[in-house]
């Protein structure tokens, strides 16, 4: 440890959350180091047209907005190590903590956890093939794509009826599908989606097979009734699953208090982690709101608090190195 470099600040993850978070310390100057992994950029990577994201009128693809997130982050000064985090050792009483990327391990005065959380996925063929092409995991993100559209929910919880109830503003027909009878929805939520006239509803059902169609893009949704096994084809443009999220916080498991669906918890408004130095920002912290926006802005409040904890907390072993420079001086 005596030879190892102490970081002011390193950032695990990247996103919206960690680039923000990396240009808030950058300039800030506490040369922050983000530990961004090989799929840096988070679920915006995977996403076509962003259209809802401030300062882009004409909107931007996803990847490319990413892109400009990364460089302003390097322009001011943030270090970008495109490796994957593989172990964190979380100090609990104020001293270092560890990172590891594999054999190489980092030593920080303040961490900042912004790994994101990524869509639940069906698992069916042709998931992954249509994503972005017709498959989507947010309504509110891509609804305006489907204006008058045949299109499907597949959840059956009140993110699916959200979801379905943003999309009914834009598509012609919004069917919810689920593999059973009965919702997970709170009453109130049921009650708001069974009043909109072009909502429909598909149970019990569940989702085998999505296929594409002219331009390889989603044509028709297979489904199959769990009750009797029979199936029927759907033609529709737009799919979104809304069957939940699942945060990245593996890493930090055990060392920070997470709730019971494995969201990270920090304290009041902040991104306070409740272990002195550990911040915590994004959708790893956000099961609500989950957009590239509100995520932006929780990683400028995590490098705020960064800054402050460094500001105030005098630096581990500072004590030490003030008695041996103080030894130097006067045996000079």
């Amino acid at each position: 440890m005596e030879d190892q470099r102490v970081e002011n600040v390193i950032i695990v993850g990247s996103g919206p959350a960690g680039y923000t978070a990396a240009l808030y310390t950058a300039r800030a100057n506490l040369e922050p180091l983000v530990i961004e992994g090989f799929a840096w950029g988070g679920l915006l990577q995977q996403t076509t047209d962003v259209e809802n994201y401030p300062g882009f009128p004409q909107g931007i693809m996803g990847p490319e907005m990413m892109q400009h997130f990364r460089d302003q982050a390097e322009r001011f000064g943030a270090r970008l190590e495109t490796d994957d985090v593989t172990q964190v050792e979380i100090s609990t009483d104020g001293g270092l903590h560890k990172v590891w990327t594999g054999d190489e391990m980092y030593v920080t005065r303040a961490l900042i956890l912004a790994m994101g959380a990524q869509h639940r996925k069906l698992g069916v063929p042709g998931e992954l093939e249509l994503a972005g092409r017709g498959v989507s995991y947010c309504a509110t993100c891509d609804a305006a794509f489907f204006r008058d559209a045949p299109t499907l929910i597949i959840g059956g919880g009140d993110s699916a009826m959200e979801e379905a109830m943003f999309l009914s503003k834009f598509a012609k027909k919004v069917m919810i599908v689920h593999r059973r009878d009965e919702f997970r929805a709170s009453k109130i939520m049921l009650e708001r989606a069974r009043a909109i006239p072009n909502i429909e509803w598909l149970t019990p059902y569940a989702v085998e097979e999505f296929s594409g169609g002219e331009g390889n893009s989603l044509a028709v949704a297979r489904l199959r009734n769990v009750a009797d096994g029979s199936t029927r084809e759907l033609e529709v443009t737009g799919a979104f699953i809304a069957i939940g999220h699942e945060p990245q916080s593996q890493l930090v498991d055990g060392q920070v208090e997470t709730d019971a669906a494995g969201y990270v918890v920090t304290q009041g408004r902040s991104t306070l982690t409740g272990i002195p130095g550990v911040f915590a920002a994004g959708d790893l912290v956000d099961h609500t709101y989950r957009q590239a926006v509100t995520a932006a802005g929780s990683g400028c409040q995590a490098a705020l608090d960064a800054e402050w904890y460094l500001r105030d907390t005098p630096f581990p072993g500072a004590d030490v190195v003030s008695e041996a420079s103080a030894a130097a001086q006067a045996s000079a």
